[in-house]
């Protein structure tokens, strides 16, 4: 049990650093688009483009930093960050037409959400992420 905590918890190191990349070379792309890297929906507004690839980095970002350090708060602030992610995704599909409008375009938002929801359970309930960020178990009373 304790080997498949070990590469969930190298997974989600995994998952974070491509998110810490995606937004760099997004921001890099918003930038400067001449690095045309392909990264820029042209139906979103300057503004969203911004906002996605500025909250992907600071996702991935702060999920490492926390995980490095240990940092106690880090389950809450990565979940707050997917709440972010979910929210910016929500506006690109229902008001830009992300994934290709239609009413087809819900499906991919959704398996987004439950990834998020899935990594937010992880992330808050998992022994080992709780033993890693040094959140004790809340005791119940009855």
């Amino acid at each position: 049990m304790a080997l498949v905590a070990w590469r969930v918890s190298w997974v989600l190191l995994l998952v974070h650093a491509a998110l810490l990349g995606w937004g760099v070379l997004g921001l890099v792309e918003y930038f400067w688009p001449a690095a045309a890297l392909g990264l820029q929906n042209a139906a979103f507004p300057p503004g969203t483009q911004f906002l996605h690839f500025a909250s992907v980095l600071v996702t991935g970002a702060a999920f490492i930093a926390g995980y490095v350090t240990r940092w106690r708060f880090t389950a809450f602030a990565t979940v707050t960050l997917y709440a972010v992610l979910a929210t910016i995704c929500f506006i690109e599909t229902v008001d830009f037409g992300a994934f290709g409008g239609g009413p087809m375009r819900f499906l991919p938002m959704a398996a987004e959400y439950v990834t998020y929801t899935l990594l937010s359970l992880y992330l808050l309930r998992s022994p080992t992420m709780r033993a890693r960020f040094g959140v004790a178990r809340a005791s119940s009373t009855r």
